[in-house]
Order: C-alpha cells, then sequence, then structure tokens
C-alpha cells in the first residue's frame, strides 16, 4: 500500500468516526476526503470482495436492501451502502467505515448509473444487477438509451461478470454483450396482443424501429415483448414470478419459479425489485425457502421509500419520487387503499432531485381527484409548480394547501382530515423533510 492509500485511508476513516459519532452522518465526506488524497483508493479498499453492483433508475435502494436480507440468510458478513449514497464517493465511504474480517467479504453496492464506470475502474464486480431504466434526469442522463450507454462502459470493464438483467425490459436485450447474462421478469399473465400507450418511452424495436408488441404487459414499456417486423423479443427467463395472488398498498403475495412469497411492501413495482434479490440470491446459491424467509421477514424501515411514521395521530407514508413512470406507479399504489387519505407532493430541482422539473407533467396526477381525496398539500422549493400541476389536474383549489417552507409540514400534516397520509417527494425534499422530523424526535435522523 503506497503512502498516499495510507494517508488516504486514515483521513477518510477519521473524518467518518468524527461525523458518524458526533453529526449522525457521514455518508459521503470521509470518501471525497480520501479520493482527493488518492483518486485510485477504492482499488486497495476493495481488493480483497466480491461485489455484486446493482444500478438503474429506479428501485435501486430497495432492491439492495432486500438484496442483502436474502444473500445474509447464508452470508453474515455482507458491506452496503444503505443510505442510498451511490455515488463514488459515497461507495468509497461506504469501504472506509467496513470492519476488519478475516473471511471473504461481500459487499452489495448501489451503484448510480453514471458512476458504473468510476467504479469497475478500481474494481471488477462478481455480478451486476440491471433494474430498469426510465426516462429521468434529462440534465444529467439524457434519453433512456445514454443512460444505459453510461451504464455499458463500466460493464465493458468487467467483461467476465454476471449479468442480472430485467428481462421484461427491451433496451436490456438490444445489444450482443460479452458476458454470462441470466434474466428475471413477470410470467403470470395469459398471452394477450396489445400495445403499450403512445407516450410510453422505449416503444421501438431497438434493432429494427418497429413498434413493439407485447403478449402481456406490467407497466411502462416493460413485459412479455416481440417486433413483428424483425422478430425480436423478450429472452428466456431464468427467475420468473409465475403467480401474483394478492397486492395491497403494503404488501404484496406471489411466486416465483413456483416457491410462495410474502413482500411487507406494496407496489408492483417493488415486486420487480424483490424478484431481482430473488436472482441474486440463487445466483449466490441461497435456497428458495431461505430467500422466502427473508422477504417475508423485511420489517425494517428502508430511507425513503414506503418509509412510516406518526406525526401526532397521523399515519404518514413517505415515497421518493423522481420521474413520471416510479410517479404513476405510486399514484396507481396507492388507489387501492381502501382507507380516506390525504396527499402531499413536495417539489425540489436541485442537483440531485434533477434540474428539469418538466417530467411532472407526465405524470398522471388526473387519477387523484378520481380518488375522493378530501385534503392536499402542495411544498417545495418549486412549490409554485407542483402547485399549478395540481390545480390543473383537477385539485380543488379549496382542499389545496400550499406549505413553501418544509419546517412548517409537520403542523399542516396534523391539520389534514384524514389518519393516512401519504407524501410523495423528490429526494432533496424527501431529505429537508426528514431532517424536520429527526429535529422534533418523530424519526431518527442521519443518512448511515
Amino acid at each position: 500500500m503506497s503512502i498516499n492509500s495510507t494517508l488516504a485511508t486514515w483521513t477518510g476513516k477519521s473524518a467518518y468516526w468524527f461525523l458518524h459519532t458526533f453529526r449522525g452522518g457521514g455518508s459521503s465526506l470521509p470518501g471525497k476526503l480520501a479520493l482527493k488524497l488518492d483518486p485510485t483508493i477504492l482499488k486497495h479498499l476493495a481488493k480483497n470482495y466480491d461485489v455484486i453492483v446493482i444500478t438503474g433508475t429506479n428501485g435501486k435502494t430497495l432492491t439492495t436492501a432486500l438484496t442483502v436480507k436474502v444473500l445474509r440468510e447464508q452470508y453474515p458478513d455482507i458491506l452496503t451502502n444503505p443510505s442510498g449514497s451511490n455515488m463514488k464517493q459515497g461507495i468509497v465511504t461506504t469501504f472506509l467505515r467496513a470492519p476488519k474480517t478475516h473471511q471473504k467479504p461481500l459487499a452489495v453496492l448501489e451503484v448510480d448509473e453514471a458512476n458504473v464506470i468510476m467504479v469497475t475502474k478500481y474494481i471488477t464486480p462478481k455480478a451486476f444487477v440491471f433494474t430498469n431504466i426510465f426516462r429521468d434526469q434529462m440534465d444529467r442522463y439524457g434519453e433512456i438509451y445514454t443512460t444505459y450507454q453510461k451504464i455499458l462502459d463500466g460493464v465493458a470493464l468487467a467483461p467476465e461478470a454476471t449479468i442480472i438483467a430485467n428481462g421484461d425490459l427491451p433496451l436490456f436485450n438490444a445489444q450482443q454483450l460479452p458476458n454470462p447474462i441470466l434474466y428475471y421478469g413477470f410470467d403470470y399473465q395469459a398471452d394477450h396482443d396489445q400495445q403499450a400507450p403512445a407516450n410510453t418511452d422505449g416503444l421501438l424495436c431497438p434493432r429494427c424501429q418497429h413498434i413493439l408488441r407485447y403478449h402481456s404487459r406490467t407497466y411502462s414499456n416493460m413485459g412479455k415483448y416481440y417486433c413483428p417486423h424483425c422478430g425480436f423479443e423478450r429472452p428466456q427467463l431464468t427467475y420468473k414470478l409465475n403467480a401474483l395472488t394478492e397486492m395491497t398498498p403494503t404488501s404484496s403475495d406471489f411466486e416465483i419459479n413456483g416457491q410462495a412469497m410474502h413482500l411487507n411492501i406494496g407496489g408492483q413495482y417493488n415486486i420487480y425489485n424483490a424478484l431481482a434479490a430473488y436472482a441474486v440470491g440463487r445466483f449466490m446459491d441461497v435456497t428458495p425457502a431461505k430467500i422466502a424467509h427473508a422477504l417475508s421477514d423485511n420489517d425494517e424501515q428502508v430511507f425513503g421509500r414506503q418509509e412510516t411514521f406518526h406525526v401526532g395521530e397521523k399515519d404518514v407514508t413517505l415515497i421518493l419520487v423522481k420521474n413520471p413512470v416510479g410517479l404513476n406507479q405510486v399514484l396507481q399504489t396507492i388507489s387501492t387503499d381502501d382507507r380516506p387519505f390525504s396527499f402531499a407532493a413536495l417539489l425540489n430541482a436541485n442537483y440531485a432531485d434533477g434540474i428539469d422539473t418538466s417530467w411532472i407533467w407526465d405524470g398522471d396526477f388526473e387519477k387523484l381527484p378520481s380518488l375522493n381525496i378530501p385534503a392536499y398539500i402542495s411544498g417545495g422549493e418549486r412549490y409554485r409548480d407542483i402547485t399549478f400541476r395540481l390545480k390543473v389536474a383537477g385539485v380543488p383549489e379549496d382542499q389545496l394547501t400550499v406549505i413553501p417552507d418544509l419546517t412548517n409540514m409537520t403542523a399542516a400534516i396534523q391539520k389534514l382530515p384524514t389518519k393516512q397520509v401519504y407524501v410523495v417527494a423528490t429526494y432533496t425534499a424527501m431529505l429537508q423533510l426528514r431532517k424536520q422530523l429527526a429535529s422534533q424526535g418523530i424519526i431518527d435522523g442521519g443518512m448511515a
């Protein structure tokens, strides 16, 4: 180990100890300091690890959490970045805080799409997990094809690593890669020829540009797709969801490869996350029964992903949203709640959120007035934009409270007429709300 590496490691570990002990944080800055002293520090820190990289647009954080839960059934010592600090400095911090172990350690890392190559320059992963690619943060990523290419640029540095990919997404089958590939997906519906809605991204065959058709479809452009022009079609699935028994806003029951599963998290999009975790578990030789136990036992809160807490007498569910596909899935999920509920939307436009907020116009907010929601809140740094969007969607002005300053959110929530409250928020708005909740002792503070 070089002098630079030694100094960088000591500095990063010291910074993490101080920030974690006295500030309740330290998920990013220690790694940033270490990288300043040694830009190649990750190569040293991760050299003895088997690494699984989880990347994609939506679902990275929950997929990572579920995958860690599954793998701990068989591998007790797993390093991960549970706070969602998924850029290079956050990943370096993850390794800086790792305890010493005499076993071959395993790391399961959530990695931002544009940061995959920054990781694979110094680490050769055992496997990559691809969740999905949707239009997201246009200012950072561009269209879905450029986003996927950012991932592939990183994968190219690890051609022997196994790819575990969502087989229902056409883009993940678009290019021939040297890597071994395992696909997972939904396969529980009878074939019924159909087309996705005209405003859906990724509708064209990636090989001949003809409009794709589907034997079955889950949401967006995902499903059992095929091209009637060139024969391009969904690949053979290794891991299949073959039965979907029940979905509620807070849980799901289904089968994967014949094994019954229960997940204490609602939403079809979260079943995809569980399916990815199952696929990684089987890849790592965890038995289906152990995987089922891990998923059904998943009761801990996941940072900002259907995180629930109490504000006075209100039951509040906080859900991160950042693009129209994810938003629409959240709206679909909460629409199945048979209890009366109120709804809040918090919009920021910082770098971590995506500066371009035009995506809110592709979200199906028009669904909300049909749900007989008695009260709404709009807020965040871009409160004018989200307020106007809700009004255009048909939300009555006399039912809408505008909260420009999130320090007033808890008071506003306690005035709502329903016990159940759903709050959808972009990333930094979620952080700001959590900070307020932590300062009031409603939740624990910190990110890591």
